[in-house]
């Protein structure tokens, strides 16, 4: 006796989709509006008014230039005396940082 067995019929290719033209988000308003640092951050950042993003920006720029970033465990920020005075505490991960310094601008 003889089996019979059946073979899963052929899949059809799906049809090939049209990549459209990607949209640039528009920044929101929130983060381009320009925000007062208090005197500690304005002695990281300087005491310009800034858009929030743009403050992220300048304590990067000062965490690189004085070497703060960890070398193990490179989340974590060790900060000095003048980012002490914003953050509170040492060592800080870098996503508790920005909530920290977001206390500091008006």
């Amino acid at each position: 006796m003889a089996t019979a067995t059946k073979s899963a019929p052929a899949k059809k290719a799906a049809p090939a989709k049209t990549a459209a033209p990607a949209k640039k988000r528009a920044p929101s308003a929130a983060f381009m509006k320009a925000m007062t640092p208090s005197a500690a951050l304005a002695a990281v950042i300087g005491n310009t008014p800034m858009p929030r993003t743009e403050v992220t920006k300048k304590v990067w720029e000062y965490i690189k230039k004085h070497d703060l970033q960890d070398k193990e465990k490179r989340t974590m920020i060790n900060a000095d005396a003048k980012l002490k005075a914003v953050v509170g505490t040492t060592p800080i991960s870098m996503f508790a940082m920005t909530k920290e310094i977001s206390k500091h601008l008006k």
